[in-house]
């Protein structure tokens, strides 16, 4: 029997597992390990609440979980209850597929006042995630300011807009649902370095903005390129662009406005004791999608700044990692430590880039690298090994059928017309196993 342990319950994680019992079939044998008792990692804590046919994927990752060569080992930290080289030495192949769930920092004076928030402590906190449930965003002001141009700066921006009744179907969690329902928030400005060709925002995302109930978003005509240049861009990129368009002409007198502000780079953020304004530098093209700045600048009132901006995987001693790229040291989802057995996949691989359905084509590239590194299983321990190990520290692990259980006390504490009430304290998710 080969062993295989994956560390992370992602999209990533389990992709890998699927490739995995599509390579060996019933000759192995897969653990899944992820720090939480609850799985599918950016499925449930990434993806937006009000996104809930994305997050159907997660039916697919089950069918993995009750598959009999698979374990979810949940509640377990990697670099805690046990170490990575622990695991080398109990399984045959152990794949880091941890994502990359740290925000990028902001690096200009003032990002760190209170207010400024990076979006995976953003998004963490309207989903629910454990580490960021207690964020209590700045929300009793009147502007806020998204930084970014892709699907993240989006998602933030729309929740930032939406009221209430918006919400209905989604998986929001409540504290963040009653706080947003309270906000005092009417202007939201995503501020961009480049332009609007260089955006990467996707189409069926973007067009939501123009069908919000209470929200209108605001482009500037002058942003934009002559329509003819449009026509150099990909399928995608030229359909965001019209949504873009169409922006220009919407009626403007919805009660939050949603400002995009290109060529803006922001310099600094300034206030007294928390975030009062953001000051950015107007920035022109000078060719292949690049800005340089003017040295012009102008100041952003807002009260909260939300940064996103990319994300980094955060190191694990003993693990191989390469700080500019910020994921771990890799050749093609090889990790170089003795024995030759580590592997990384998804964004811990390959940084924050890519779908969700990305990682599929990557996670069966990496079972591919397994099969031709370790053409026979080594008659390790396995998870036997790792139950002895967890047994002998009291670590508490959690199974996929107590996360069965978690999510049925989920789904029946869930507020009129939402899918499930997620637990938000690692405490309650544990409690809930014995319900």
């Amino acid at each position: 029997m080969r062993h295989i342990a994956i560390i992370g319950s992602g999209p990533a994680g389990y992709y890998t597992a699927e490739a995995c019992q599509k390579q060996f079939g019933d000759q192995v044998s897969i653990d899944i390990i992820d720090r939480l008792p609850v799985p599918y990692g950016l499925i449930r804590f990434g993806v937006a609440p009000d996104h809930q046919s994305i997050k159907a994927v997660s039916q697919r990752y089950e069918q993995v979980s009750l598959n009999p060569n698979v374990r979810f080992v949940g509640n377990i930290t990697v670099g805690g209850e046990v170490t990575v080289a622990e695991l080398v030495a109990l399984y045959d192949a152990v794949i880091l597929a941890t994502g990359a769930p740290v925000d990028r920092p902001l690096g200009i004076p003032g990002g760190d006042l209170p207010g400024v928030i990076g979006s995976a402590a953003f998004v963490g906190w309207y989903n629910g995630h454990p580490d960021f449930a207690g964020l209590n965003p700045p929300l009793d002001c009147d502007g806020a300011v998204v930084i970014g141009n892709g699907n993240v700066a989006l998602d933030v921006t729309r929740i930032l807009a939406k009221g209430p009744a918006e919400f209905v179907g989604s998986d929001i969690v409540a504290h963040a649902f009653e706080a947003l329902g309270n906000s005092a928030i009417r202007r939201v400005t995503m501020v961009g370095r480049r332009g609007p060709h260089e955006m990467q925002m996707t189409p069926k995302e973007l067009g939501e903005l123009g069908h919000l109930r209470r929200a209108v978003p605001h482009v500037d005509p002058a942003d934009l390129p002559p329509v003819e240049a449009d026509a150099a861009l990909e399928p995608g990129q030229r359909k965001a662009m019209g949504h873009l368009r169409g922006f220009v002409s919407l009626a403007q007198d919805k009660e939050v406005a949603i400002d995009f502000d290109f060529f803006a780079k922001p310099v600094a953020i300034e206030g007294d004791g928390r975030v009062e304004r953001l000051i950015v530098e107007r920035t022109r093209p000078i060719g292949d999608g690049q800005v340089e700045g003017t040295g012009e600048t102008y100041a952003i009132p807002c009260g909260l700044v939300v940064s996103c901006i990319g994300y980094r995987t955060p190191p694990i001693p003993g693990v191989p990692y390469d700080e500019s790229a910020g994921r771990f040291a890799n050749s093609e989802g090889r990790v170089p430590v003795d024995g030759g057995n580590l592997y990384a996949v998804g964004w811990a691989r390959r940084g924050p880039t890519g779908t969700i359905g990305t990682n599929r084509p990557d996670g069966y590239k990496i079972a591919e690298e397994i099969a031709a590194d370790h053409p026979a299983p080594a008659n390790k321990a396995g998870g036997k090994g790792l139950d002895v190990l967890l047994a002998e520290r009291g670590a508490d692990k959690v199974s996929f059928a107590d996360w069965q259980k978690i999510e049925a006390a989920e789904t029946a504490r869930a507020r009129d017309g939402a899918p499930r009430e997620k637990f938000v304290v690692v405490a309650d998710m544990l409690a809930a196993r014995g319900a």
